[in-house]
């Protein structure tokens, strides 16, 4: 009798697990891994500014680092210059370029940054345009007097230059092993070279 009520307990004990596990809260559960989380709409955005031709920067030396800045006038004109760029920002599109900054510098996306040199040299008449020489600024604040911002985020490769990184090695294995060839691979790569260059040449003359 003891046995069979234990078996009991257990049966119950089971089944009130099932009921618990069937009834949970779907709310509760964790996403599944393939759902990627969404991206933040500010990164994209930096993103987007960052690679985009008509906001005009520059590479310079950030305690050590070397880093990709613009002024803050720049980044003004720009906006002013592309508002459809703001669409990525969704809801936030409406926000003011200082605003946007801001939210920028607040997300670690940009940090302030300030000449090194701030006299002027023997012979200089106006300071640097594009300080090779920068340092942090206490203000991490946006502003368009004389203000650099750098980009925190490393830029993401085109398809070509991680296509082109992995085919160079390849080639200069190719190159390397081209004694051992068989001799029709040999004569197949002479007369190959030699029609490219007859080619090259025809097209200069």
């Amino acid at each position: 009798m003891k046995k069979s009520g234990a078996a009991e307990k257990k049966r119950v004990r089971r089944s009130s697990a099932v009921v618990q596990n069937g009834t949970r809260d779907p709310n509760s559960d964790t996403p599944p891994r393939k759902q990627a989380a969404k991206k933040d709409v500010f990164q994209l955005f930096a993103e987007k500014v960052r690679d985009h031709k008509d906001l005009e920067s520059r590479w310079a030396v950030l305690q050590e680092t070397r880093v990709e800045y613009f002024r803050g006038k720049d980044f003004v004109s720009f906006l002013r210059n592309h508002p459809e760029v703001k669409d990525i920002l969704e809801s936030d599109r409406n926000l003011e370029t200082e605003d946007i900054a801001n939210a920028l510098l607040s997300k670690n996306l940009l940090v302030r940054c300030d000449r090194v040199v701030k006299t002027l040299r023997p012979g200089k008449k106006k300071l640097s345009t594009w300080p090779a020489h920068l340092e942090i600024f206490p203000e991490q604040v946006f502003s368009d007097n004389d203000a650099f911002f750098a980009w925190t985020f490393e830029k993401g490769r085109p398809l070509w230059q991680t296509l082109l990184s992995f085919f160079w090695p390849v080639l200069t294995l190719a190159i390397c092993l081209f004694p051992v060839y068989p001799h029709r691979c040999k004569l197949l790569i002479l007369y190959s070279c030699a029609g490219v260059l007859l080619l090259i040449l025809s097209l200069l003359f």
